[in-house]
């Protein structure tokens, strides 16, 4: 729903718990487990980090009951629109006898 491509979400409590890790296997059991579980109710605020696409996201759980059949959540508010990677970060064009490490030549004399 949300776009994400290796999203970390934790719970926006100054805990620190987090749910989803874009670190395979991290949170791996976690994926069969309720909100309930960690104490997420009506209320509770998530943060949603991709890393990947420079993106973070608020989120607020609110409960209800009034969901269509079949329906397990809803999105409510501004989605944000699909966002893509990064760009690749441009490349410096000073390169000196080869490297693009910034080095200069030597100007000192040997004595």
């Amino acid at each position: 729903k949300f776009a994400m491509v290796a999203p970390d979400v934790q719970i926006d409590d100054g805990k620190g718990t987090i749910l989803i890790s874009s670190e395979e296997g991290e949170t791996e059991a976690n994926n069969h487990r309720k909100l309930s579980d960690f104490g997420i109710r009506n209320g509770t605020r998530l943060q949603a980090d991709d890393f990947l696409q420079d993106y973070t996201l608020l989120i607020n759980v609110l409960h209800s009951e009034d969901l269509e059949k079949d329906v397990e959540f809803e999105v409510v508010g501004d989605a944000p629109e699909k966002v893509g990677p990064k760009p690749p970060e441009p490349t410096p064009k000073n390169i000196t006898n080869g490297s693009d490490d910034g080095a200069q030549p030597s100007t000192s004399t040997g004595k």
